[in-house]
C-alpha cells in the first residue's frame, strides 16, 4: 500500500514539474497604468496575472503574487509616472517590490515593460552635490533583479548605458504617430523639434514619413533657459512660412514650453499647429494652457494616464500593440529591430 502512495506522489509530482518548465509568458501590472496593462494583454490575448498591489493603513506597498511564478518567464508592465492617487515614488516603490517578489518566487526571467521611465531628466550632474537619479533608478532595479527593461522614448538616449548587465529596448512611438498623421494626408509638413536634444526623434519622425512618400521639411526651436523648467527666449531656425508644422518631443510637463514654441510657429506663418508627445506627464494646470493654446490637434500616447478632462484638442492613441509586439519578440527569441523602424 505504501508502494502504490509513493509512485502516486511521483507521479503527481512529474505532472507538477512539467507544468512548472512549460514556456508561458505572463503579464504582472502595478497601479501605474492599468488600463495599459489590460491592452496589452487584451492584444497578446494573454490574461493579467493574479497579483495583490495595494497599500496598508499607514501607506506602506503591499505585494503578493497569487499563481505560481517557478521557472517562468515573468514580464512586469509599470511606468514610474505620476497616476490617479499615485505619486513617481508610490510607483517606483511598487516597481521596485514586485520585482523582489517575483525573483524570491523564482521567476525563470524578469523583464521590466517601464513605458515611461521616471526621473530620466536628471541624467547628468548639473550643479555640484547632486544625484544623476536616472543612474541610480537604474541601479536600482538592476540590484532588484530585472534581466531586461523595455521602455519608450527615453528622455536620453544614452540612459540606456547607465545598465550595465540589464539590455535595454528603447522602443519609438513615432511610427504610431506618424501612421495616424499619413492618414491626414496634411500637405507643406514641417517637423519641428522643440530643442537642439530633440533633433533626432524629429529626424527619425521626418524619416519615417519619407519612407511612405510624403515629403517634409525640418525646423529646429532654440530656447535658452532663464533656470529649472523656466524658458528666457526662443528663436526659430527654419522655414514654416503657409506649413502645417508638428512639434515633436518625449514628454509635455507643464505644457508653458509647448504652447510658447506653438505660438512661436504660428506667428511666423504656420498655417497649423500639431503636437506629437509620448509622454502625457502634465502637471499642474498643462491640460488647461494647451486647451486655451492655437494647437489644434496634440497627439499623446498613454504611457501615462490622464488625470481630469481631457481637452478636445487632445488625442490619446496606444501603445500597447507596440510594446505587446516587443513582449511576443523577447518571448520568443526573435529580433526586436524590426519594431525600431
Amino acid at each position: 500500500m505504501r508502494k502504490v502512495f509513493f509512485l502516486a506522489v511521483l507521479c503527481i509530482s512529474a505532472t507538477a514539474q512539467a507544468d512548472v518548465s512549460k514556456k508561458r509568458t505572463m503579464l504582472f501590472s502595478g497601479n501605474a497604468n492599468y488600463a495599459l496593462a489590460e491592452k496589452i494583454a487584451d492584444y497578446l490575448d494573454v490574461p493579467l496575472g493574479n497579483a495583490l498591489v495595494s497599500k496598508f493603513n499607514d501607506g506602506e506597498i503591499n505585494i503578493q503574487i497569487k499563481e505560481n511564478v517557478r521557472k517562468q518567464h515573468v514580464f512586469i508592465i509599470q511606468s514610474t509616472g505620476p497616476s490617479e492617487n499615485q505619486s513617481v515614488n508610490d510607483n517606483l516603490m511598487e516597481l521596485y517590490l514586485l520585482i523582489r517578489t517575483l525573483r524570491r518566487a523564482s521567476a525563470k526571467t524578469i523583464t521590466v515593460v517601464m513605458p515611461y521611465y521616471g526621473y530620466a531628466r536628471q541624467d547628468r550632474k548639473t550643479k555640484p552635490r547632486v544625484p544623476i537619479s536616472a543612474s541610480d533608478i537604474a541601479c536600482m532595479l538592476e540590484q532588484a533583479g530585472a534581466d531586461r527593461v523595455v521602455t519608450v522614448d527615453l528622455h536620453c538616449g544614452q540612459i540606456q548605458g547607465f545598465f550595465h548587465n540589464a539590455p535595454v529596448d528603447n522602443l519609438y512611438a513615432s511610427p504610431v504617430f506618424t501612421n495616424y498623421f499619413m492618414n491626414k494626408n496634411l500637405d507643406n509638413l514641417v517637423i519641428v523639434s522643440p530643442d537642439a536634444g530633440g533633433v533626432e526623434r524629429a529626424k527619425k519622425f521626418q524619416e519615417r514619413l519619407a519612407r511612405f512618400g510624403i515629403p517634409s521639411c525640418m525646423a529646429l526651436i532654440s530656447k535658452q533657459r532663464a533656470q529649472a523648467g523656466v524658458v528666457g527666449s526662443m528663436q526659430l531656425i527654419g522655414d514654416v512660412e503657409n506649413a502645417n508644422a508638428i512639434i515633436v518631443d518625449d514628454l509635455c510637463d507643464t505644457g508653458g514650453t509647448l504652447v510658447r514654441a506653438a505660438q512661436l510657429l504660428k506667428d511666423n506663418g504656420a498655417q497649423n499647429v500639431y503636437a506629437a508627445i509620448t509622454h502625457p506627464v502634465f502637471s499642474n494646470n498643462a491640460l488647461e494652457k494647451i486647451s486655451n493654446s492655437i494647437i489644434k490637434e496634440m497627439i499623446i500616447a498613454d504611457t501615462i494616464p490622464l488625470q481630469g478632462e481631457i481637452p478636445s484638442n487632445i488625442n490619446v492613441i496606444s501603445i500597447a500593440p507596440l510594446l505587446g509586439e516587443a513582449i511576443r519578440c523577447i518571448e520568443k527569441g526573435t529580433s526586436i529591430s524590426a519594431l525600431f523602424e
